[in-house]
């Protein structure tokens, strides 16, 4: 009788996985499972890595109640092996990613290497649903133990976090749209616009804020930014500049270098600004402007790289791009997003009535953009006025929430695939997701990890967040008692919190651990912008774009900001810059701010510029350029690590004498006769 029973105790603990998704073995509560080869139907779509996969080992997890759910093979039994497993949603006839991991896991080798090649998911379960667990045979197709946990999740009846009110009777301008860093610290400061200054509170390390008001040259009402403002720095000095959205038309507000006053720039054109962002649309390093135009096509001005702008309307301006042509206008929100994941920018237009309908622009990479709204199912009619772009479900792509301002919402699910060349259009997903169930309606629509659960949440209308369910398609309202504002961290704590008027609305955070990144290009334009930061972990990966000017018309936060739950360590960071460098940072410290300078991750030896060579590097007192030959080289400009310019020079040789330097690494950059910029590292010995 012992041997039976320890025989079925067995059996409850360790089975045998089926070979196929259809024939899946079904689990319905933790334990512990044995694979014993993997040699079933292989997966179609990786949810996390690349590489060939020749079969797979399927389960079917349902849970009987929503759980905080991790997968692993990071057990001592399997020390040594290398294992790699994908998480799916759905159905098998048309399977979605959720999650997946390669080598998350922290039990090392103890032969050969003391890396650990096992995997770790964690994400949130709904109760009834199924998951779909496969393992697959990339690195080994022998047999493992894994593990399924579940532990409750627990949301207390008032949301997952809540907030406090502060007020400040200071915050009393005209236009209090603005959480940016105004003063190069990197935290993040609240900028309030009047028509003769720009009154500024900015944030103290030590907590609190300072008020100072900056003069600027006077505005006509026209162009203050009564529908919209966005925050970068245009002309590179390391000082943050403006951009108004007003009736008449657009305004560029100048800091100095000092960050003491600004100077505006009302071009003239007339234009029926709505939304307005800071966007590179040409890629030469430089920030040019974009604005929606309300009753004819959209408008943008080209940056020179002096602080000088060219402006061109869509379709009419010989040479401007096609970026809303319709003679209807109605163009209300735009956002900048690299949907399809080849680092460049694609634009959205969310519009304010049903014709035309929305629209997404792709940046062909070639100088040209193409209307795909119809081939990408986001051809919609409706008032809309804004939309919310983030990667809600952790699978690496962006999707979409259009926000009805009136009628309903709809939510899109990206169905990206980067192993072909066809366009997979957007699906459908607003059924079940409790946007369908949403009526309340807003202009406003944003995207943030308000609660650092790991998964984007949504606001809109109804002063309410809807809380992503991890990862699932799922969301949840929460009423908070306020609606959408600009958003940063205002007091450094690692959650984000809002300013509306002169109330901050002040996260009261949680147990959950965070990071965030704030960035300094070089090559590329001073903020990032545009720049794609992906951060890995037992969650599987994460991703966000760095925007100036989202939602309608609030200006929120440059700094990029990540919650990982209860995760206690990030694995890799990845920073994809617009000019093509990308950084990678290993272990980095998690619940603080990380400053990047672009290319002061790079390896000496692992990152060469394919348009110019530096020797010798290291170097000792001459550094020699040599650019292919479609190059001239006119400027240099020496960084050190931490972002400092410590030489400014014109180029009237290939050289540059760098004797003055101290040891160490620096970052040079060069700028051609064309404006655009190049960098790469160096060592000075």
């Amino acid at each position: 009788m012992k041997k039976i029973t320890l025989l079925l105790i067995l059996i409850s603990q360790f089975s045998f996985a089926q070979n196929s998704c259809a024939t899946a073995m079904p689990i319905t509560s933790a334990g512990t499972f044995v694979v014993d080869a993997i040699n079933g139907s292989p997966t179609t779509v990786a949810c996390f890595g690349s590489g060939t996969v020749t079969a797979a080992e399927w389960y079917a997890y349902t849970p009987t109640q929503n759980y905080s759910v991790t997968v692993t093979t990071d057990l001592t039994i399997n020390i040594c092996k290398d294992t790699r497993l994908q998480v799916y949603t759905g159905t098998c006839a048309g399977l979605s990613c959720l999650v997946g991991d390669d080598d998350a896991g922290v039990i090392a080798c103890n032969s050969g290497n003391t890396n650990s090649y096992l995997s770790t998911v964690t994400f949130n379960a709904i109760s009834g649903t199924t998951y779909y667990i496969a393992f697959e045979n990339r690195y080994q197709s022998t047999g493992f133990t894994f593990q399924v946990i579940e532990n409750p999740i627990v949301t207390p009846p008032t949301g997952p976090v809540s907030f406090t009110n502060q007020t400040i009777s200071t915050i009393n301008s005209t236009y209090n749209l603005c959480i940016v860093d105004i003063n190069g610290d990197y935290l993040d400061d609240i900028v309030g616009v009047s028509t003769a200054n720009i009154r500024t509170h900015v944030q103290n390390g030590s907590g609190g804020f300072t008020m100072t008001d900056l003069p600027t040259t006077a505005i006509a009402n026209g162009y203050l930014p009564s529908w919209s403002i966005a925050a970068g720095d245009y002309n590179k000095d390391g000082k943050n500049d403006l951009v108004y959205g007003g009736g008449s038309g657009l305004t560029f507000m100048k800091s100095n270098s000092t960050g003491t006053s600004f100077t505006s720039d009302s071009p003239g054109q007339y234009i029926f600004c709505q939304r307005t962002n800071f966007i590179d649309i040409n890629n030469d390093g430089h920030l040019d402007a974009f604005s929606c135009h309300d009753v004819d096509p959209n408008v943008y001005y080209l940056n020179n790289g002096n602080g000088l702008f060219t402006y061109y309307q869509s379709g009419i301006t010989p040479g401007a791009y096609s970026l809303g042509l319709s003679a209807n206008g109605g163009n209300y929100g735009s956002i900048w997003i690299d949907y399809d994941n080849d680092r460049d920018l694609d634009m959205f237009i969310a519009k304010c009535g049903s014709v035309p309908p929305d629209e997404l622009h792709r940046n062909n990479g070639n100088g040209t953009f193409s209307d795909i709204s119809v081939e990408m199912n986001l051809y919609d009619a409706g008032q809309s006025w804004s939309s919310a772009w983030a990667d809600y479900d952790n699978d690496g792509d962006m999707d979409v929430l259009v926000g009805a301002s009136s009628g309903a919402h709809k939510l899109k699910r990206n169905n990206l695939d980067t192993t072909n060349t066809t366009e997979e259009p957007f699906t459908d997903v607003t059924a079940g997701s409790g946007w369908d169930t949403n009526t309340s309606t807003n202009v406003e629509h944003i995207a943030y990890d308000f609660d650092n659960d790991g998964f984007i949440d949504f606001m809109g209308g109804g002063n309410k967040i809807m809380y992503n369910q991890g990862g699932t398609g799922v969301f949840v309202p929460f009423a908070h008692g306020f609606g959408v504002s600009a958003v940063g961290d205002l007091n450094n704590d690692g959650f984000l919190d809002f300013q509306s008027g002169t109330t901050l609305r002040i996260n009261s955070g949680n147990a959950n651990n965070w990071v965030k990144f704030s960035l300094q290009g070089i090559a590329s334009n001073s903020n990032g912008i545009g720049a794609r930061v992906e951060i890995y972990g037992a969650w599987g990966k994460q991703i966000r774009d760095v925007r100036s000017g989202e939602g309608f018309k609030y200006m929120s936060t440059l700094n990029v900001h990540f919650g990982i739950g209860l995760a206690t360590a990030i694995t890799q960071v990845i920073i994809r810059w617009p000019s093509g460098t990308v950084d990678i940072i290993n272990n980095p410290t998690i619940n603080q701010k990380n400053h990047i300078v672009e290319g002061s991750t790079l390896a000496i030896d692992s990152y060469t510029n394919s348009e110019f060579s530096l020797y010798p590097n290291p170097a000792k007192n001459i550094l020699n350029i040599k650019a292919n030959d479609n190059l001239t080289f006119k400027s240099a400009q020496v960084y050190d690590l931490n972002g400092r310019l410590i030489i400014k020079s014109e180029l009237t040789t290939s050289s540059l004498n760098v004797e003055s330097l101290m040891t160490g690494t620096y970052i040079l950059l060069l700028r051609d006769e064309n404006g655009k910029d190049y960098s790469q590292k160096f060592l000075k010995e």
